[in-house]
């Protein structure tokens, strides 16, 4: 079994017995009849999206998988469809090798998508006569697993990231210098709007370039006011360069 379902509950399901396929109106011994059906049968009214399918098998040569589907919302039929045609089991139907194996057939090895599965049947062959009966058994249907909505943000993230990395962004301010100084005028300002009369100003500067002990400011008001100013100004030198990077995106594409 694969790492992505150690964690996923296979579902419930019910596996019904092997029936074995004959010719002709005199019924042979099954055993030798080398086509044997197994139909699996999810819970009604809770298709599921498959991940995985594992069985242990016991002597069968190859294996083909059909599931019955049903559209979500459709008021339409289920339809059946081959999923995986003749899956090898056995590296020689006439030797034992691979017989008694545990087998996992992951969705990605199917050519039809495995989603609102309602059954699922299996079909058994094995040509050799060298074995007196074939089937599988511990049959498991493990879902797929649904998407962390926190990862794909995160993911989403990651990738601006990358992409800003890696943008020609030439003559903008750096955006670390730019995001630390947000963070600082922030901070004064909700100083000044909880405690504009005591509240120590001291020294802020941007770049070397303002000292705010050299500015004529007379009241608390003047000060909140410039504070206002300068965070504006920052905003606007972060919105800015991220416009422009999402521009060189563009012609690029």
């Amino acid at each position: 079994m694969s790492a992505c379902t150690d964690d996923v509950k296979a579902v419930t399901c019910t596996v019904k017995p092997p029936v074995y396929l004959h010719i002709g109106e005199t019924k042979p011994d099954a055993a030798h009849s080398g086509i044997c059906v197994v139909d699996v049968t999810l819970p009604f009214g809770k298709p599921a999206s498959i991940e995985e399918i594992t069985f242990k098998n016991y002597y069968t040569a190859s294996v083909t998988v059909r599931l019955l589907r049903r559209g979500p919302g459709q008021e339409a039929p289920a339809k059946w469809c081959t999923a995986l045609r003749d899956l090898p089991l056995m590296d020689n139907p006439h030797t034992e090798r691979g017989s008694q194996d545990y087998c996992t057939i992951h969705r990605t090895q199917m050519k039809a998508e495995p989603d609102h599965v309602v059954s699922v049947r299996l079909i058994l062959r094995q040509p050799s006569s060298a074995w007196l009966t074939f089937s599988i058994g511990d049959v498991k249907i493990f879902p797929r697993a649904e998407p962390d909505p926190e990862k794909e943000v995160s993911d989403w993230l990651s990738d601006l990231t990358l992409v800003d990395q890696h943008s020609d962004l030439e003559g903008l301010p750096d955006p670390q210098t730019v995001s630390s100084s947000i963070q600082q005028m922030w901070a004064l300002t909700e100083v000044m709007q909880t405690n504009q009369t005591s509240a120590s100003i001291g020294r802020f500067d941007v770049d070397g370039c303002y000292d705010i002990n050299l500015l004529s400011l007379t009241s608390d008001e003047t000060i909140w006011s410039w504070l206002l100013q300068m965070r504006s100004l920052m905003l606007s030198q972060a919105n800015r360069r991220v416009n422009v990077g999402e521009e060189k995106e563009e012609r690029k594409h």
